[in-house]
């Protein structure tokens, strides 16, 4: 940890958002192995992932905002609220240009502006919208360290991105597993599926930058990179989990994964 404490803050941020994607890659790895992949599995870890994500969205973003904004003259809930509100926005309007498709739905229900483009692409377009805001959490909280605000800690921030990274290994399997099912070879799959992350990295560095470029927009910051990740989980990663009835295993699912992020922010935060 020593070493990786020396970095600048963007390299700390590139370097675990980097890790992130290998963890979907890792994740994409499975169709390598197996065909198919049992749906009440990727059910349950698309539950997984959604309660890591509101976790996080607290623990390591929005408690650390309110407390970022204590003392600096406003009430320290409202670069909390507006930052949340603009986060689930700013997604928002990503998810009514962006054309993807959810894995599991028919070609006519794709989201976005009308495009031609395959549906192996719109797969793929549909998890890269999951890692924006996950690669833009990572480097506000590096940079948040950067900026020596008490609340933010160098073990916070590699504890959100341990978190993120745990479970962007459902991530990487919910988009190569479809595409395998539909008739790609075992390697194509797995491309499309770890491409899904490759915004990750590029998103963390934007984050990093623009908090320690900035500092005034910390809190405001942290709380968009929250209310962007859990517009995310209510809009895609819930209904995703509980399409094909397998409601409690996807719910206990996300108990599980919230109480995975909480110890190991509580833990090492």
């Amino acid at each position: 940890m020593e070493w990786f404490s020396r970095l600048a803050p963007v390299w700390q941020a590139l370097a675990g958002a980097t890790v992130n994607w290998l963890l979907t890659a890792l994740g994409a790895g499975v169709v390598l192995v197996f065909r198919t992949v049992n749906r009440t599995l990727l059910d349950g870890m698309l539950g997984f992932a959604a309660g890591v994500m509101i976790a996080a969205s607290y623990w390591s973003l929005l408690a650390p905002a309110i407390q970022m904004a204590q003392g600096t003259g406003v009430p320290a809930w409202i670069p909390a609220a507006v930052g949340f509100l603009v986060g689930g926005v700013f997604l928002w309007i990503l998810d009514r240009i962006l054309p993807h498709l959810h894995p599991g739905l028919s070609a006519e229900e794709i989201e976005g502006i009308p495009t031609r483009w395959r549906r192996s692409v719109l797969l793929i377009m549909a998890v890269t919208l999951h890692n924006i805001p996950e690669g833009l959490a990572v480097g506000v909280a590096f940079g948040a360290v950067a900026a020596g605000i008490p609340a933010a800690t160098l073990a916070g921030a590699v504890a959100l991105s341990i978190g993120i990274g745990i479970q962007n290994i459902p991530e990487g399997t919910a988009v190569a597993a479809p595409l395998r099912r539909e008739g790609l070879s075992p390697w194509r799959s797995f491309w499309y599926g770890q491409l899904s992350g490759v915004v990750e990295p590029m998103a963390a560095v934007v984050g990093a930058v623009l908090v320690v470029a900035i500092r005034a927009v910390l809190p405001y910051a942290l709380a968009f990179a929250a209310g962007a990740m859990i517009y995310v989980v209510v809009e895609e990663l819930i209904p995703e989990s509980q399409v094909n009835r397998h409601t409690h295993v996807a719910t206990f699912g996300v108990m599980v994964g919230f109480v995975v992020m909480m110890i190991l922010d509580v833990a090492m935060g």
